[in-house]
């Protein structure tokens, strides 16, 4: 069961939740895991999820993932999203030529008057 605050603590069956609140749900279980202190966990990787939220629930995940990455720990996302890629730092950019083939780039950005530049 959930209790969904934003309706009034109604509780719902997990089956229930749409596919963004699945993803902040396992996100939220994720991030409390690696800021309780009670595991030794020091990376996380996401794999999307977050193009099934809105902009103002997009930004706040990312500035939890960037508290978190900031007090140490080794985030990993995998991501089509522009908005997403647009924050984080430092990306490995796999791109695929045809076939069996794929290019690999990697660029680093770095923080300029709150916006990323490489």
């Amino acid at each position: 069961m959930v209790i969904d605050l934003w309706n009034a603590g109604e509780q719902r069956p997990v089956e229930t939740l749409s596919g963004g609140e699945s993803f902040l749900v396992s996100l939220a279980l994720a991030l409390s895991e690696l800021s309780s202190g009670w595991s030794r966990l020091e990376s996380l990787f996401l794999d999307e999820g977050f193009g099934t939220l809105d902009s103002e629930t997009l930004d706040a995940a990312l500035n939890a993932l960037e508290s978190l990455r900031l007090s140490g720990r080794t985030i990993g996302v995998i991501s089509h999203i522009d908005q997403l890629t647009r924050r984080i730092p430092v990306r490995i950019d796999v791109k695929s030529t045809g076939g069996r083939d794929c290019t690999i780039a990697v660029e680093i950005y770095i923080l300029w008057n709150g916006v990323l530049k490489n």
